[in-house]
């Protein structure tokens, strides 16, 4: 058993239909604008380029998200608080899964005659998004080392110094 709906009758038996339709609408298309309709097929040429367009968009994404995360680094302030610990380990965790997924993320855009899964394909776009994931990287070491959590300074090291024996003690 099939149900349909037809709206057509509705029409006709509306309440509204002696109300006047509003200003600057009419139901009939006057016979003037209504010209010679074209059909218009996109080539795969035309939609390949559209393709490498998008393409180039998720390629630059990366960077375009960057003023955010430096905002949220500059709210996060600099001490070690769990808030300020989770934005770092998001900057520094996003860029290496982007990386990670990187042909899935373009196979969506793969021209019509390459594979879409290749490392061959897009390959411009390709680097300049790894490129934009490892700016988005080095923005997160920054602030772990601003943070004082990477070991820069001669005092990180010092439980791997070796030391010899002290003059004093020494017979030789």
């Amino acid at each position: 058993m099939q149900t349909t709906l037809e709206y057509s009758s509705l029409e006709s038996s509306s309440k509204w239909k002696s109300l006047p339709p509003p200003p600057g609408f009419s139901k009939s298309v006057p016979s003037s604008s209504r010209g010679p309709v074209k059909k218009v097929t996109a080539s795969p040429e035309s939609y390949d380029k559209l393709k490498e367009k998008r393409a180039w968009d998720l390629a630059t994404s990366p960077a375009k998200s960057l003023p955010m995360q430096a905002f949220m680094l500059y709210m996060s302030g600099g001490g070690v608080q769990i808030f300020s610990m989770g934005i770092v380990f998001m900057l520094l965790l996003t860029p290496f899964k982007n990386i990670a997924a990187i042909n899935e993320a373009f196979s969506q855009f793969a021209p019509s005659n390459k594979p879409p899964k290749s490392l061959s394909t897009l390959s411009l776009q390709k680097v300049v998004y790894i490129m934009c994931n490892l700016l988005t990287l080095g923005v997160g070491l920054w602030k772990c080392r601003s943070m004082g959590l990477l070991p820069t300074g001669t005092g990180d090291w010092l439980a791997f110094e070796t030391r010899g024996l002290a003059s004093e003690i020494s017979l030789f």
